[in-house]
């Protein structure tokens, strides 16, 4: 389920449950953003038992990401788009059985998650 590009992102660069914070500015959809890597463990159990992950894998999403700030949004890249794809941030509450609206469940972060490597001095933590 896990793309082998992602692992190898993950351990090459220590990424690993590292935590991020985006700017306003940095989060292509002006929210801003902060949240943790998944651990491989954490990634797999988010998309096979909690919403929005079991729905949007369907459509090619990996959760990736947990938020810091308490809103549950996970945050994806999606397999469809490859390695170094855009960094997504789906709202739980905007996913259901029956499906969800695209352009209302999702807003793009990052056009390429490796951005997130020019983020390290902005990390907020080491995820421990």
């Amino acid at each position: 389920m896990i793309p082998d590009y992602w692992k190898e992102f993950l351990e090459a660069n220590d990424l690993i449950e590292k935590d991020f914070e985006l700017s306003e500015s940095e989060d292509l959809s002006g929210v801003g953003a902060d949240f943790s890597l998944m651990s491989f463990e954490d990634i797999i159990d988010e998309a096979e038992n909690y919403y929005p992950g079991i729905k949007v894998k369907e459509d090619g999403f990996i959760p990736v990401g947990s938020c810091q700030i308490g809103t549950g949004d996970p945050y994806f890249i999606n397999k469809k788009e490859g390695k170094n794809g855009a960094l997504y941030r789906i709202y739980h509450d905007s996913v259901t059985d029956e499906g969800y609206d695209h352009e209302s469940a999702i807003d793009k972060v990052l056009d390429h998650y490796e951005t997130l490597l020019n983020q390290r001095s902005n990390q907020s933590g080491d995820g421990q």
